[in-house]
């Protein structure tokens, strides 16, 4: 059995977090969507949040599985027994990040394989901030997540108001 992850903050999840989870998941017998606690950043939605918003996104996929997860992502890697991290990227800078981190996961496990998905067409440009930025000027978002997540930016738009 191949186990994967795909770690991130998914602050919020989005149709482009969703295509490559789903794509992940054609070629995987599991993969858990490790969702970062990431006291580096001040998220926009709680882990608690970002946990719910994902697992109702992702409620289709039978191998799909949502879990938090605080520390080294190679550390949680182990836990979970996966031997597969999925990345996506988007363009050129993305590749850059991505490449950094890969070396210091190799080096860090030397057992973890990187699988690197493009980024399909449609979602080339999306990032989970320039998506709360745009719902924050009071941007269309629905085509970019989906409804309950659209919805919960919205309230949380307003609270901040």
């Amino acid at each position: 059995m191949t186990v994967a992850i795909y770690a991130g903050t998914f602050d919020p999840i989005t149709n482009g977090h969703i295509d490559i989870a789903t794509r992940a998941a054609r070629l995987f017998d599991r993969i858990t969507i490790a969702i970062a606690e990431n006291p580096y950043k001040e998220p926009f939605f709680a882990l608690e949040e970002r946990l719910e918003l994902a697992r109702k996104a992702l409620d289709g996929l039978p191998n799909v599985e949502v879990e938090a997860y605080d520390g080294l992502t190679v550390d949680f890697a182990r836990k979970v027994g996966a031997k597969v991290m999925v990345r996506g990227l988007r363009m050129s800078a993305d590749f850059e990040r991505e490449f950094e981190m890969a070396m210091m996961n190799r080096k860090l496990d030397p057992d973890l394989e990187l699988i690197c998905f493009m980024a399909s067409q449609e979602y080339q440009f999306l990032s989970s901030s320039l998506l709360k930025e745009v719902a924050s000027l009071k941007g269309d978002i629905s085509c970019l997540v989906p409804e309950h997540v659209a919805e919960a930016i919205k309230r949380k738009v307003v609270v901040k108001e």
